[in-house]
């Protein structure tokens, strides 16, 4: 991911996620002797896309590096059911503890990637690109964009920082799209700048002010179809707003270039898998 350092961000979340969970010590894993070696299986369930892998491997290195582990697939694979991801061998103290984190990871992360791909493929025979949104879970946000990406999905600003979004509230504090859109001239060139829209009429306003990238919030696809015939290509469209499995297709036939979706990153229902040990 170009925007930021991912061994960083796996460093950074797995450090956070040891400390939460082992704090001072295992204690149910210190009453297993040390000298005690076991090895391991982690398998999926159900049919998924692998996202997290790095997490997983990072997490059972800072608590034992003597550890060894073995994927059988790679993150973007598709996974059948009943399939083993990985083997792993060590000690058997820090196996146990090291399990529930890594599958908290791979669980979470491959969750994301598997929706992912179910609206990236219900899409594929048009030109709309799927998108994130900021609806994530605190402290998770790279990762889970990450997990987007290893889809086939696209990150949209990964922050606050790194681009503009002049939405509802923005616009009204501004006096109108018109002089929020001025307001940006300060904002460096490279950055993207976005406007969000509620009505045709808005979009007009939109175009007429120069905007090159416009958000449709909430457009019904009849509205959508008026917005790209309107628009005619002079700006980029983004369709967002309630979007499900069940409507995106029809939003993307419309012509929209992008569609936002923030169910991928903030309703997850997390991926089956266990890990099976033995000593």
């Amino acid at each position: 991911m170009s925007n930021f350092d991912l061994t960083s961000v796996i460093t950074n979340d797995v450090d956070l996620a040891i400390r939460e969970d082992v704090g001072s010590g295992d204690l149910t894993a210190s009453l297993i002797p040390q000298k005690t070696r076991g090895e391991g299986t982690i398998l999926s369930r159900v049919n998924c896309v692998l996202a997290g892998s790095e997490w997983v491997k990072t997490t059972f290195q800072k608590i034992d590096p003597s550890i060894v582990l073995d994927w059988q697939y790679q993150d973007g694979d598709r996974v059948a059911a009943g399939e083993t991801l990985c083997r792993l061998k060590g000690p058997a103290q820090a196996l146990l503890t090291g399990e529930r984190i890594a599958l908290n990871f791979l669980q979470t992360l491959s969750a994301v990637a598997t929706k992912t791909r179910v609206y990236v493929d219900a899409v594929s025979h048009t030109k709309a690109t799927i998108l994130d949104t900021r609806k994530t879970l605190p402290g998770l946000r790279r990762a889970l964009k990450y997990a987007v990406l290893t889809g086939g999905g696209k990150n949209h600003r990964i922050g606050l920082y790194d681009g503009v979004l002049i939405k509802e509230n923005h616009i009204a504090a501004s006096n109108g799209i018109t002089a929020a859109l001025a307001a940006t001239r300060h904002i460096d060139k490279s950055v993207p700048i976005q406007v969000e829209v509620e009505s045709l009429q808005q979009l007009k306003e939109a175009l007429d002010s120069n905007a090159n990238s416009i958000l449709l919030d909430n457009f019904t696809v009849s509205e959508m179809k008026e917005a790209v015939a309107l628009t005619n290509k002079r700006a980029l469209l983004e369709a967002s707003g309630g979007i499900t499995l069940g409507s995106i297709v029809a939003i993307a036939e419309t012509g929209v270039d992008r569609i936002s979706i923030g169910t991928l990153t903030k309703d997850i229902e997390s991926i089956d898998l266990s890990m099976r040990l033995v000593f």
